[in-house]
C-alpha cells in the first residue's frame, strides 16, 4: 500500500464537541430501541395466530435459499413489469450496499478502533468502499426517480387504491389517502437521504480537496456544482454541520419507523417468501382434524395461520394481484389486495392496545389473550359478496412478488361461510345435488356413462378389467350435451391410436376440486375418499382426464388422502400420440386460431406447451391472446362461480375474453381445452352477439378433424 493510499480516509464526527457525540449515540440507541419494539409488536401478533402448518425446521435452509434467489434476482418484482423491476433493482441494491456501508463504518468507528486500536477504514479499503457506495447511491437515486415518475406522471391504475367493494362516498375510500401519503413519505425519505448524502460528500470535497476525490465521482461532481456558488469557508462549515445533522436525524427516524410504515415490507416480505407454500392454491390445506369442535376456516383473526398473518404485513400494495384478478377486471366487488389490506387493518386495530408489557409477555412467556378473536367477515370488514366473487383462479398468487396466498385465504373465509350456511340458495342446492348424486347436475349416477351409447364401439369398464389408461371423464364432459360430443371425439381418437382405455361409468363421482374451492371441505373429503376407494379396486397404469379441474385435484390433493398416480390431461396424451405417430393427421387444417389457457391446466399445473404442440402438429396458425400462458384470463367458472348467479350490470369474464379474441382480427376458431370453457365461451359468443364472427372449438375436435376419425366435424358455436 502506498503512503498516499494509507492516508486516505474521512472523519465521521467532523469538528464535533464531545457533547454532540454523546447526543448522537443517545439518539442512535433510542432509535434502535424504537425499531426493536416495533419488530416485537407484530411478532406478538403472529404468536396469537394458528401455528399448525408452519414448515418444519428441516426445510428452513432450502426455503431461505429459494427466498434469497427470489430477492437477489428481483425476478418476482420484474414479473410482467420490467420497468418496475429495474427501478426496484436500483433501489434494492443501492439501499442494501449503503446499509452495509453504514454498518462497516459503525464497526470501525464504534468497535474495532476504540476497543482494539485497529482502524481499517482507510487506505485502499476506504478508496474501494468510497467508489462502490458512491456508484450504488446513484443506482438508488435513479430507481427512486423512476418510481416517483411512475406514481406522479404515469399513474398506473393498479396504484389507484379505490376499493371496488365500497361505494364512492364510503369513509373507507377516504381512508385510503393515508396509504398514498405513506407511500410518498417512504419514497421521499429515501430520496432525501440520498440527495443530502451526496450534498454532504460534495461539501466535504469542496472544503478539504482530498486527493482521493476521483474515488467519489458523483460526490466530486456535486463539489464542482457547489464551487460555482462561490460560498465562503464559514458558509460551507455551517452547511456541512446542518447537512450532517439533518441527514443523520432523518436516517435515525427512518430506521426507527421501519416497523410502523410501508418500510416494514423489507422484513415481512422476506419472511413471507420463506414461509410461502409453493403449492398454494393448487393444493389447499386440509381442515383441522382434531376433535375440539372448533369451526373450520377463517371467521376470526385468531383462526389465521401464522404465515398468513405474516403475509398480511408483507403486502406492498403494488397492485399486481389487483390488476390480475378477473373478478376485479369485470366490475365485481373483489380486489385481492384490498382483502389483504382490510384483514391487516383489522389485525393491527385488534393489537393497538397492547403495550410493552403485553409484547414482552407474549415473547418471553408465550402469553396469549383474546385480542385476535375479532370477526373478519361482514359489516365494515371483508364483505360476503367479496368472498363469493373469487374464482379461485390463482392469478393473484401467481402475480404476487412477495408470496402472499390471497386465494387460499379467501378459500378459508368461504369455509367459515359454508359452515354457517351463509351462501346463496343456488350454491346450496348444487352442493346438495353433489352430495346426493355424486355430480353437480343432480343426474342419476347410472347416466354418467350414457354418452358412450352413440359410439360404434365398446368402452371398457375399468372396474371390471385392467386398462392401460383410466379415463376420469368429469361431470361436465359426462353430462353436459355441449361437451359430450367432445368427449366422444376424444374416445374415437383414443381408439384410433390403439390406446387401451376404460372409464368408471357410474363408479365415478365429482372429483371435488370446485367443491373444495367453494369451501365445502367435508364434502370434498367424502368425494375424494369415495373416488380413491374406487380407483384402488381398478388395475391401470395412468389416469387421463378431460377436465383440468379434476386434473388439479387428482394430481395435487388426492395424494394427501392416500391416492397417488400419474395423471395426464387429454391434451398431453393427444400431443404424445401425434408425435409418436399413433395419430396421423390426414391433412393440415390451415385454420387461423387463438387458444385460451385454462386456469387449472395452465397456471395451476403448467400445461402450456402440449396444446400448442397439438395445434402445430395439425397445421393451425396460432395467434396468441394478449393475455396468455401464466397471464391467461379466467373464463369465470372457477371456484364454483359456474354454480352461482352472475351479478347484473357487469361484463362476464368469458365475454371480456371473447372481446379480447376478436381484437386479434379474423379468426376461424377460439380453441379451448376444458369442458367448463366449452360452456362459458359458447354462451359468451352468443351473449356478445358474435356467433357469426367466431366459433368455439375444443382442441380434440380439431385433432379429430385432422385425423379424420369423424367425417363431419361439429362446431360448438358460430358455424
Amino acid at each position: 500500500m502506498s503512503l498516499l493510499a494509507a492516508a486516505q480516509t474521512r472523519e465521521v464526527f467532523w469538528q464535533f464537541p464531545p457533547w454532540a457525540e454523546v447526543l448522537w449515540y443517545c439518539l442512535a440507541v433510542g432509535s434502535v430501541f424504537v425499531f426493536a419494539y416495533g419488530v416485537a409488536r407484530p411478532i406478538a401478533k403472529y404468536r396469537r395466530g394458528n401455528p399448525a402448518s408452519l414448515p418444519p425446521l428441516g426445510e428452513l435452509r432450502s426455503r431461505i435459499g429459494v427466498a434469497n434467489r427470489t430477492v437477489f434476482s428481483q425476478a418476482s418484482v420484474s414479473f410482467r413489469d420490467p420497468y418496475v423491476g429495474w427501478a426496484h433493482r436500483g433501489i434494492f441494491y443501492g439501499f442494501l450496499v449503503l446499509f452495509i456501508g453504514t454498518v462497516i463504518l459503525a464497526i470501525n468507528t464504534d468497535l474495532t478502533e476504540p476497543l482494539f486500536g485497529w482502524r481499517f477504514f482507510e487506505g485502499d479499503f476506504y478508496l474501494v468502499y468510497s467508489l462502490i457506495l458512491d456508484t450504488l447511491g446513484v443506482a438508488l437515486l435513479v430507481g427512486l426517480l423512476m418510481i416517483m415518475f411512475r406514481r406522479a406522471v404515469l399513474k398506473p391504475k393498479k396504484l389507484d387504491y379505490t376499493r371496488p367493494d365500497r361505494t364512492a362516498d364510503d369513509p373507507d375510500q377516504a381512508a385510503r389517502r393515508g396509504y398514498r401519503i405513506g407511500d410518498w413519505i417512504f419514497v421521499g425519505t429515501l430520496f432525501y437521504l440520498v440527495v443530502t448524502g451526496y450534498m454532504l460528500e460534495g461539501v466535504r470535497i469542496a472544503m478539504d480537496s482530498p486527493a482521493n476525490a476521483d474515488y467519489s465521482p458523483f460526490g466530486w461532481l456535486t463539489a464542482q456544482a457547489i464551487d460555482t456558488l462561490g460560498m465562503s469557508e464559514g458558509a460551507l462549515e455551517v452547511l456541512r454541520h446542518v447537512g450532517w445533522w439533518s441527514h443523520g436525524l432523518v436516517a435515525l427516524a427512518f430506521v426507527s419507523s421501519i416497523p410502523y410504515t410501508k418500510a416494514i415490507h423489507m422484513l415481512t416480505s422476506y419472511a413471507s417468501l420463506v414461509l410461502k407454500d409453493d403449492q398454494a392454491g393448487k393444493r389447499l390445506r386440509a381442515a383441522p382434524t382434531d376433535e375440539t369442535g372448533e369451526p373450520t376456516g377463517y371467521g376470526i383473526l385468531s383462526d389465521f395461520l401464522t404465515e398468513h398473518l405474516v403475509q398480511l404485513d408483507a403486502c406492498t400494495k403494488c397492485g399486481k394481484c389487483h390488476e390480475a384478478c378477473p373478478a376485479n377486471a369485470t366490475g365485481m366487488p373483489l380486489s385481492p389486495r384490498d382483502v389483504v389490506l382490510q384483514l391487516r387493518e383489522d389485525a393491527n386495530d385488534a393489537m393497538r392496545g397492547v403495550g410493552i408489557g403485553g409484547v414482552l409477555g407474549s415473547l418471553m412467556k408465550g402469553d396469549r389473550d383474546d385480542r385476535l378473536k375479532v370477526d373478519v367477515i361482514g359489516g365494515d370488514d371483508v364483505r360476503e359478496e367479496t368472498v363469493w366473487s373469487c374464482m379461485q383462479c390463482n392469478a393473484c398468487v401467481e402475480a404476487c412478488p412477495v408470496g402472499i396466498e390471497q386465494a387460499p385465504m379467501i378459500n378459508q373465509l368461504r369455509r367459515r361461510l359454508v359452515e354457517e350456511g351463509r351462501m346463496e340458495a343456488g350454491l346450496t342446492k348444487t352442493l346438495q345435488l353433489v352430495h346426493r348424486s355424486g355430480n353437480s347436475f343432480g343426474e342419476n349416477r347410472r347416466k354418467r356413462g350414457r354418452w358412450v351409447r352413440e359410439l360404434d364401439f365398446e368402452v371398457k369398464d375399468a372396474r371390471e378389467e385392467p386398462v392401460d389408461v383410466l379415463w376420469f371423464v368429469g361431470d361436465y364432459a359426462s353430462f353436459d350435451p355441449r361437451s359430450q360430443e367432445v368427449t366422444r371425439s376424444i374416445a374415437r381418437l383414443l381408439r384410433e391410436a390403439g390406446v387401451d382405455f376404460g372409464i368408471l361409468y357410474d363408479g365415478e363421482q365429482n372429483s371435488g376440486n370446485d367443491v373444495r374451492r367453494v369451501g365445502e371441505e367435508g364434502l370434498f373429503e367424502l368425494l375424494a375418499e369415495t373416488n380413491i376407494a374406487t380407483l384402488a379396486e381398478c388395475s391401470f397404469n395412468r389416469i387421463v382426464t378431460s377436465d383440468p379441474h379434476s386434473l388439479n385435484t387428482l394430481s395435487n390433493e388426492y395424494s394427501e388422502l392416500g391416492g397417488s398416480w400419474e395423471v395426464l390431461h387429454h391434451t398431453s396424451l393427444l400431443a404424445d400420440l401425434l408425435e409418436g405417430g399413433q395419430l396421423k393427421p390426414k391433412e393440415q387444417l390451415g385454420s387461423r386460431v387463438t387458444y385460451h389457457d385454462p386456469c387449472y391446466l395452465g397456471r395451476h399445473n403448467g400445461g402450456y406447451d402440449d396444446p400448442r404442440r397439438i395445434l402445430e402438429a395439425i397445421g393451425c396458425e396460432l395467434i396468441e391472446m394478449p393475455r396468455n400462458r401464466d397471464n391467461s384470463f379466467c373464463c369465470g367458472a372457477g371456484g364454483g362461480r359456474i354454480w352461482m348467479t352472475e351479478p347484473e350490470g357487469h361484463e362476464r369474464p368469458s365475454e371480456n375474453r371473447i372481446r379480447e379474441a376478436l381484437g386479434l382480427g379474423e379468426l376461424d376458431y377460439f380453441v379451448v381445452a376444458c369442458p367448463k370453457d366449452v360452456t362459458m365461451y359458447e354462451d359468451a359468443v352468443k351473449t356478445t352477439g358474435n356467433s357469426t364472427e367466431i366459433a368455439v372449438r375444443e382442441l380434440a375436435q380439431l385433432v379429430e378433424e385432422a385425423v379424420g376419425t369423424r367425417s363431419e366435424p361439429t362446431a360448438l358455436a358460430g358455424v
